[in-house]
């Protein structure tokens, strides 16, 4: 009787589990464990890095099993992949900060009618466990994507940064605010930097002091 139970509720764990988004085997958490150790092979030891006038704090390169990851979150239709891969970033975030730093955690906005197609935008889920994990306080609708752009990864740099002039904006949730605070953008990827840069623009016109951008990922290569 004891072996049947074992049995029938070693099949029933089997039945609850989901499988891994990046592998397709039966896995208890969002990510196998296999793939977990993939994706954490692709973490750096995050410092603040800067790029131009803005400081860029990435928690991996965008290769292997962390683009693969990336790639499912956002093009596969997998949201509840932001919360383990947020966490991974607040978690190095906490270690590389160890006392707490004021600053109000601002996703990069999609346009309406993208955010519309794809069901969600993956910044503003992973910032949403980032804060989890950091304490750190999210306005989520703290920038508006104002107009529709281009693909970045069709355009060259000069391209890139015309496509993004005026796209950004203030949203509801720093429209009225003082700027007393400094902002913390964060993104999935980080390329060239011209979206962030344009976002980081619009903020600094507006008075705020724009600390840098987090990101899960940041480009082996900027072209």
């Amino acid at each position: 009787m004891k072996g049947l139970r074992r049995l029938l509720d070693r099949g029933l764990k089997v039945l609850l589990e989901s499988p891994c988004p990046l592998c397709q085997r039966s896995a208890p958490t969002e990510i196998c464990n296999t793939c977990q150790r993939r994706i954490m092979a692709c973490q750096v030891t995050p410092t603040w890095d800067m790029a131009e006038n803005l400081p860029v704090f990435a928690w991996g390169v965008y290769s292997g099993a962390l683009k693969q990851a990336i790639a499912a979150l956002k093009y596969d239709n997998q949201p509840h992949l932001a919360y383990p891969l947020g966490a991974w970033m607040g978690s190095a975030w906490n270690c590389a900060h160890p006392v707490l730093t004021p600053a109000i955690v601002v996703p990069i906005p999609m346009h309406i009618s993208k955010q519309r197609e794809r069901g969600f935008n993956q910044a503003a889920l992973l910032a949403r466990s980032f804060c989890q994990a950091t304490r750190l306080p999210l306005k989520v609708d703290g920038l508006e994507r104002q107009r529709a752009t281009a693909a970045q990864f069709t355009l060259s740099n000069l391209e890139r940064q015309q496509n993004l002039q005026a796209a950004f904006c203030l949203g509801r949730a720093l429209l009225h605010q003082r700027p007393s605070q400094p902002i913390l953008l964060l993104d999935d990827i980080y390329t060239t930097g011209a979206t962030a840069q344009a976002a980081a623009k619009t903020l600094r016109d507006r008075g705020f002091q724009v600390k840098g951008i987090v990101v899960l990922a940041r480009a082996m290569r900027i072209r």
